[in-house]
């Protein structure tokens, strides 16, 4: 279902809910969309996923009445808060990202249970977290899936309002054109200057970077997804 690419991929978008998962994954059905059942991961958090073709948004949280079992994410605000980018070998993503100088926790593990098709598996993940954000303001990490068929399940695919897949996701930052170029080390990508700003020019999307002089610490902005009748920027509501 992936398959290694000459380019660096998009894997998914994370929106953050905190510890309320169970009051607003209602809104994202409201809009069409199907999600995953809840899961809980083996570090505590909790999520439900919207998937996309060869993307996917994440609702991410943790137990209500419990304290963030994560410290990367105990701070994270509400709403689109993290870029996730795919591997397809931890290790060697590990390695390119010591060597360019960025602050790399070990290859983690990551786990959670699935129904796929009637039957339990156990999803499995490798991930690759940085120790220090390299990009204040903006959540990042990347992530090589060892069980593709737990997350892109086709019943959950054919979502009502016909969603198919992520466009595009806009960066705000002051000093737009150093974003993207950090951006585009970080992800591995080319970079390309457009109408808007700058674009970090992925295997299946684009990030695009424009300016926002309030945004002294680079943030997210618009999450456009690609509809069977066009574009529209997702309603976070959160």
């Amino acid at each position: 279902m992936l398959h290694p690419s000459d380019e660096t991929e998009f894997d998914h978008a994370v929106i953050m809910v905190r510890d309320r998962l169970d009051e607003l994954a209602p809104h994202f059905e409201e809009q069409g969309f199907l999600l995953s059942d809840k899961s809980v991961h083996n570090l505590g958090s909790c999520n439900r996923l919207i998937p996309l073709q060869g993307t996917y948004v994440e609702l991410l949280g943790w137990p209500p009445g419990a304290p963030p079992a994560r410290k990367e994410i105990a701070d994270s605000p509400f709403g689109l808060e993290a870029l996730v980018f795919r591997s397809f070998d931890a290790d060697a993503t590990h390695a390119r990202l010591r060597d360019e100088g960025f602050a790399v926790n070990p290859v983690q593990a990551l786990t959670r249970p699935a129904v796929v098709d009637g039957r339990e598996m156990q999803a499995s993940f490798r991930t690759v977290r940085f120790a220090e954000q390299p990009l204040p303001g903006i959540r990042m990490y990347f992530c090589q899936h060892l069980t593709p068929e737990c997350v892109w399940t086709p019943a959950l695919m054919a979502h009502p309002n016909g969603a198919l897949r992520i466009h595009q996701i806009e960066v705000r930052a002051a000093e737009e054109q150093a974003v993207a170029w950090r951006l585009g080390i970080i992800a591995d990508a080319r970079v390309e200057e457009v109408d808007s700003g700058w674009d970090v020019v992925l295997g299946n999307l684009r990030l695009n970077v424009v300016n926002d002089d309030t945004a002294l610490i680079p943030r997210l902005g618009r999450l456009v997804l690609e509809y069977k009748d066009g574009l529209r920027e997702l309603n976070v509501g959160v």
